[in-house]
């Protein structure tokens, strides 16, 4: 079993960046994908970024491409989800889950979710 641990988030003035975090530990077999999901207040979560672990494989969203930037750092088995020129639509909690594959931006399975982390971006 996995547990996933998200962190990073905060309060962020438009225009600044921030890099979330999604410590993994435990281990379960098959499960090489990690994605980052996002659900802003009254709306649904969507799915902004996947990484394969084993290669370091990153998918994005057209929205998504320029701004985020997900990486995984196996030796600290932690992923990262950096944003830049944060908007005011960025503001949301993020989530991370695990699953065997990336299927473009969103992870296929979504066995294992952290609690997720607050971002708000506001002036």
């Amino acid at each position: 079993q996995l547990r996933l641990v998200e962190s990073g988030g905060g309060l962020v003035q438009p225009g600044g960046s921030l890099r979330l975090s999604c410590a993994i530990s435990g281990f379960t077999r098959g499960e090489d994908a990690i994605g980052w999901f996002r659900q802003a207040p009254g709306k649904h979560r969507e799915g902004v970024a996947c990484i394969r672990r084993s290669d370091g494989t990153a998918y994005y969203g057209n929205s998504e491409k320029g701004r985020f930037t997900i990486s995984r750092d196996n030796v600290k088995n932690t992923v990262y989800l950096q944003i830049s020129s944060l908007k005011s639509e960025d503001t949301a909690d993020y989530y991370c889950a695990s699953g065997p594959e990336c299927r473009g931006r969103i992870v296929a399975g979504k066995d294992f979710w952290g609690q997720g982390t607050q971002v708000t971006v506001s002036s």
